[in-house]
């Protein structure tokens, strides 16, 4: 997904995230008129990447974030990166949700277990089920390096290529390229 599209319509972006810090209450659905499609894309990504369930659509996923990002409005928000980095989260927190209900439908069904496959995950990035692993290595990857969490959150959850990855974390992309090498290493031994 590229977050460079028009310059004039992100700095829109911004400029309507300013005014929503503001108190400004219609800024936020401006906002996300702007950046819909782009919303779209993130969530098809996601659904296909980690092959959410069978009930949870691109457009149910946009909703679902939409409204877990109107309990945000309280957000001190910085710019369009910082909208697009608490929408990944918050499309990950929905994924993960789906997942836990989905496996909790599951038990006592009389279905086997299936073993984690690291492969799977983090090479193919496929697996519903193994999101709700992903998810808990993350959190714990969080309390340890925050910097490489959330470099993993935006690649994995908001589709963020190196160079947007390098901007958004404000350092280089060899720098990004360490950084993931180091996430994904870490996350190969704890899943």
């Amino acid at each position: 997904m590229s977050l460079e599209t028009d310059p004039a319509r992100l700095d829109d972006v911004t400029r309507h995230l300013r005014r929503l810090a503001e108190g400004e209450s219609h800024a936020f659905e401006q906002v996300v008129s702007l950046v819909y499609r782009q919303l779209e894309e993130l969530a098809r990504s996601n659904l296909r990447r980690h092959r959410a369930s069978p009930s949870l659509d691109t457009r149910s996923l946009v909703h679902e974030t939409y409204l877990k990002m109107l309990n945000q409005r309280q957000l001190d928000w910085q710019n369009r990166r910082h909208f697009f980095a608490v929408t990944s989260h918050a499309m990950r927190q929905i994924l993960v949700d789906h997942a836990r209900r989905r496996n909790a439908a599951k038990r006592g069904s009389g279905q086997e277990a299936e073993e984690l496959d690291e492969h799977r995950l983090l090479v193919s990035e496929e697996g519903s089920d193994d999101i709700l692993q992903l998810d808990e290595a993350l959190k714990q990857l969080a309390e340890i390096h925050g910097d490489l969490h959330q470099l993993v959150e935006l690649k994995f959850f908001g589709g963020l290529t190196e160079p947007e990855l390098a901007e958004a974390l404000d350092v280089s992309e060899r720098t990004v390229q360490r950084m993931w090498k180091r996430a994904r290493a870490w996350l190969k031994l704890e899943i």
